[in-house]
């Protein structure tokens, strides 16, 4: 897992790089590019002596970073014009919001499918003026699309036909049978206008967000980039306001999402440094290790030095977590067996 280190330590304080040799450089390249923190790792790198192999993957990563952001933020613009005859509040997540906002966290960030939280009241005309604007639907089957539509916390996912890209269209941030149950209404209430019609979660909802969409959804797959998000995040609304750690932990509290986010901020300051003061009052925030976080270390470096999938029995103890945090049993149990029969029947 040394490549997996080397990339943690890299980002962290990129002077570490002037100890990497030629093995620890392709280890280190290799989990980034897996990770999907090639371009991250390419902006943190930026002006440093490199050798002339690297310097050509990075600045190639430098480039398609660029390209992504742009090409996301255009996505984010059509979709604004899609639903602006529907006067309604559109919220971007994620990538797409850190680039739109300007913030640390979309620096060189890999963005991919466009995520939006709208009203669930006004789901269904979204959906129609997406559809209307050259949106397709990208999972035919019956089942699975009445699953999104009874159980998820968005749409089934939806491609554009011409320019190929995905967008997921949230009404919450969990599934509506996850045990957490966080009130969307007081994330879009609070959300922060960006122009132009779009608007992006609050300082401290981001960081919410970020956490529960590795901690309480999730099988931490791309867990270094969300918790890379999660301390630049917080390293940069740290800067502007006072005692900002206390009112994240106080709102994810009030969001059903305290220990996603504790674990979180504990795992952010052990892998990448981040600055998490301690509290005692008026809340408590110990950044002391539980015996979990452990495990949930070893499955966030779980890559060999070829940037493959490795330590498998972890990855399947989580994957069989995110499984459970999302269903009931008996729920989950008819779930698993309605999609083994199905495949099996194909």
């Amino acid at each position: 897992m040394r490549g997996a280190l080397s990339l943690v330590r890299a980002l962290a304080g990129p002077g570490s790089i002037a100890a990497l040799d030629g093995a620890s450089w392709t280890g280190m390249l290799t989990v980034a590019r897996a990770e999907q923190l090639l371009g991250t790792l390419a902006h943190r790198l930026d002006g440093l002596p490199v050798p002339d192999s690297v310097a050509g993957i990075l600045a190639d990563a430098k480039r398609w970073a660029e390209h992504e952001r742009r090409t996301a933020l255009w996505e984010a613009e059509m979709a604004r014009r899609a639903l602006a005859p529907l006067q309604v509040s559109v919220v971007l997540l994620k990538g797409t919001a850190y680039a739109a906002a300007g913030l640390m966290a979309g620096q060189g960030r890999s963005i991919g499918d466009l995520d939006l939280l709208v009203p669930r009241d006004r789901l269904d005309a979204a959906e129609a003026a997406l559809l209307a604007n050259g949106w397709e639907w990208v999972k035919p089957d019956p089942y699975d699309d009445a699953y999104y539509r009874r159980w998820m916390h968005e749409l089934p996912p939806l491609i554009h036909r011409e320019r190929d890209r995905m967008a997921d269209v949230h009404h919450t941030i969990l599934p509506l049978t996850a045990q957490a149950k966080p009130d969307p209404a007081v994330l879009i209430a609070n959300a922060v206008e960006l122009g132009g019609g779009l608007s992006a979660l609050s300082p401290e909802h981001m960081v919410v967000h970020a956490a529960a969409h590795l901690f309480a959804d999730g099988d931490l797959a791309g867990g270094l980039r969300n918790l890379w998000d999660i301390d630049r995040l917080c390293r940069e609304f740290a800067d502007r306001q006072e005692d900002f750690y206390l009112s994240v932990v106080e709102e994810a509290f009030f969001l059903q999402l305290g220990p996603a986010v504790l674990r979180a901020l504990r795992l952010t300051q052990a892998l990448y440094g981040t600055p998490v003061p301690p509290y005692t009052s008026p809340l408590l925030i110990d950044p002391r290790w539980s015996r979990a976080d452990r495990l949930f270390l070893r499955r966030l470096l779980a890559r060999d030095d070829w940037g493959r999938a490795a330590r498998p029995v972890t990855r399947a103890i989580f994957y069989a977590r995110s499984h459970w945090l999302r269903m009931p049993p008996a729920m989950l149990a008819r779930h698993l067996w309605t999609k083994w029969r199905r495949r099996d029947g194909a």
